[in-house]
């Protein structure tokens, strides 16, 4: 039960201060009608209790499965684990709720110019791409700045060939992509495959992954616009 108590403190401590501060302008400033006030206390036990569902799953599950996968991974040939990266990479993406929002948004405001699903599909690959690519790292030792720097150099590249309406959109989707199902599942895939190298450091190559994948969505959206007919 302790685990369960742990996380429960946890979703407490992010909720109970914002929900503090508004009990508190309700009483000395604002004095909203009761049924209003009343139908945000039951949103503040909504929201309670869906961070702490979601915070129990990840610890439970999700970074648990990321762990285990990265640390039998790379006992696999290489292309296999590369293949298998980029599968995982992709596939927590597209089950990545922030996504989903950003194409629907986007498809609505463009009137269909760009499709939902085409959307998410090419972010998702290219978070899967750059998972993969981060993982090489790990497994050749490469240092992160220069797969940073050859990344952001690809960006301004590509940034100068696609419509400028894709810009913000292409940034909004590299930022989306940090979301609360894609970020766990990468730093508990790199933390576990560094585990398992020898003369390996968790911490020098464990993280730093979510700021590679974060490049791959940016590029990603700016190849569509420059070839979107």
């Amino acid at each position: 039960m302790k685990p369960i108590a742990d996380v429960w403190k946890e979703a407490v401590a992010a909720i109970l201060p914002m929900t503090s501060v508004i009990v508190l302008l309700q009483i000395l400033v604002v004095r909203l009608p009761a049924l209003e006030f009343l139908q945000f206390l039951i949103g503040v036990a909504f929201v309670l209790t869906g961070m702490f569902l979601f915070l129990l799953g990840s610890e439970t599950g999700l970074l648990h499965l990321g762990r285990l996968l990265g640390s039998e991974i790379p006992s696999t040939s290489l292309p296999i684990y590369l293949g298998s990266a980029f599968a995982l990479g992709t596939l927590v993406t597209v089950a990545e709720p922030d996504v989903r929002v950003l194409a629907s948004q986007f498809a609505e405001l463009s009137q269909g110019a760009v499709s939902k699903s085409v959307l998410i599909a090419f972010v998702a690959i290219g978070v899967g791409f750059f998972v993969a690519l981060a993982m090489y790292r790990i497994v050749r030792g490469t240092s992160i700045r220069r797969v940073l720097t050859i990344g952001y150099l690809l960006m301004l590249v590509v940034s100068f060939f696609t419509p400028p309406q894709f810009l913000p959109l292409a940034f909004d989707s590299g930022g989306v992509t940090t979301g609360p199902m894609t970020v766990p599942f990468i730093l508990s895939l790199g933390a576990g495959t560094s585990a398992v190298l020898q003369g390996r450091s968790v911490l020098a190559d464990g993280f730093g992954l979510v700021g590679i994948a974060s490049l791959g969505p940016i590029i990603a959206v700016m190849l569509l616009g420059v070839f979107l007919p």
